[in-house]
């Protein structure tokens, strides 16, 4: 039986869906549209959107319930993860730590050849598109982690009778 939501957790509900949908959404035009082709910790970020995205499904599906609030919970948690890997690529695009040699690696080796031909083809420390100095990574970090905030605060604001 699906009980009634008050408006603090109904908007938790549709955040944890809208935010990964959009940012995904966001991504696949970038991609598909400008021909921003993902690196690999690109991708890494969008796999926890995904998990986002069916967890909300799943919360809005069982709304009012505690599965319904635990389901939203791993949703603003995924989405968290997310920004928290963009966090991570964006220090590695901007030069404050080294990411992953397999897509960021900029020595040749000794045999330049087989270095080129299997180099990665997206290289994951350099951004594709900038912003006002902010990557695609970095725009990612900013509105997952807000994201996920929000969505946890308007979950607690229920859980502990505020906002009713």
């Amino acid at each position: 039986m699906v009980k009634s939501v008050n408006t603090a957790a109904q908007g938790a509900y549709l955040l944890a869906l809208a935010v990964p949908g959009a940012l995904i959404a966001a991504v696949y035009v970038a991609q598909y549209g400008f021909g921003l082709a993902p690196c690999d910790m690109c991708w890494w970020q969008r796999y926890p959107h995904f998990a986002a995205i069916a967890l909300a499904l799943g919360g809005l599906a069982t709304r009012g319930t505690r599965l319904g609030n635990a389901l939203v919970m791993l949703a603003a948690l995924a989405i968290g993860i997310s920004g928290v890997i963009g966090a991570f690529h964006a220090g590695v695009e901007y030069g404050w730590w080294q990411g992953p040699t397999a897509c960021s690696s900029t020595s040749l080796g000794s045999d330049p050849l087989a270095s080129i031909m299997n180099a990665p083809l997206i290289r994951c420390d350099t951004p594709a598109w900038t912003l006002f100095g902010i990557s695609l990574a970095g725009f990612n970090f900013l509105i997952s982690v807000s994201s996920a905030a929000l969505i946890l605060l308007l979950l607690g604001r229920r859980s502990k009778g505020l906002g009713r």
